[in-house]
């Protein structure tokens, strides 16, 4: 993958990207507390939940059979986005993993192969192809994006940390461990914190034990106003599994192409207002 220029991290932060106002807060780097670290024993529960979930979760709106391309975690693989890749098949979406094996970082040739599967993608469909990333793999996702805009239709990340210094989240250790990589001229060598010249949406938790949420948010952007947050409830590891996320990426997902329009909560007779917290709570 071409490498864009040097990091230019900037100060817009959460308040920023949720109220739309400009702030000079110094960017984040405290991870989350060691108590929320604790409570990502919650996926059991936000797996299980999916069954009692899936009345609603069948209602979610159609796909039009366009292309999906699901990149997994750090330390995860095509096994860990299974679930969700299943869920939006059945809404009529073609949806397939990174066909890698385990994402152990950006080693070489990881980025070139994830880029080509994307332009054979759109090639072999004559479709764009909607991205989703999943923490570590949302970044992979945001970059191609801006790689290649002409053959990606949108990107969903979860809990995918652009916005923030690599010593916000409790995953940093590990990611260089696995990699065998500095993480911190990893992320000198690109743009993180820029939106894709797509439509983008961050799908975050404030209760996320491994990244920081503030991480997550994806400030105004002037030279692309289709982006957005969506906060849900749940933790870290869980997020490919929570039903109130899987929700919000068949709606974002749903949208025809060239018609974007941000998530609205009060939507569906305003159930989404009960799952979904109000953007615009004090951080």
């Amino acid at each position: 993958m071409t490498r864009p220029s040097k990091l230019s991290l900037p100060q817009s932060l959460a308040s920023a990207a949720l109220t739309g106002q400009p702030d000079k807060t110094p960017l984040h780097d405290v991870p989350p507390s060691a108590w929320l670290m604790a409570l990502e024993v919650r996926a059991i529960w936000e797996f299980s939940a999916l069954l009692p979930a899936w009345p609603l979760l069948n209602r979610a709106p159609r796909g039009d059979n366009h292309p999906v391309v699901v990149f997994p975690g750090l330390s995860a693989n095509d096994i860990s986005t299974a679930p969700l890749r299943r869920y939006l098949q059945l809404l009529n979406y073609l949806a397939c993993g990174w066909d890698q094996g385990f994402n152990f970082g950006p080693r070489p040739g990881v980025l070139e192969e994830a880029k080509n599967q994307v332009i054979r993608t759109f090639a072999s469909t004559g479709r764009k192809v909607s991205l989703i990333g999943w923490s570590l793999g949302g970044i992979y996702a945001r970059e191609l994006a801006k790689e290649l805009p002409d053959m990606v239709r949108g990107v969903i990340t979860l809990g995918t940390p652009f916005a923030g210094s690599h010593k916000s989240t409790n995953a940093w250790r590990l990611y260089e461990l696995a990699s065998g990589r500095s993480v911190t001229r990893e992320t000198a060598s690109y743009n993180l914190p820029v939106a894709p010249p797509v439509p983008t949406t961050s799908i975050f938790s404030r209760t996320d034990g491994v990244v920081a949420w503030q991480g997550s948010i994806q400030p105004p952007s002037p030279q692309n106003p289709h982006t957005e947050n969506i906060e849900v409830v749940a933790s870290h590891i869980g997020l490919g599994f929570n039903p109130s996320a899987w929700w919000a990426v068949a709606d974002r997902l749903a949208q025809p192409e060239g018609e974007w329009q941000p998530f609205s909560r009060e939507k569906r007779g305003g159930i989404q207002g009960l799952i979904y917290p109000d953007p615009a709570r004090p951080a």
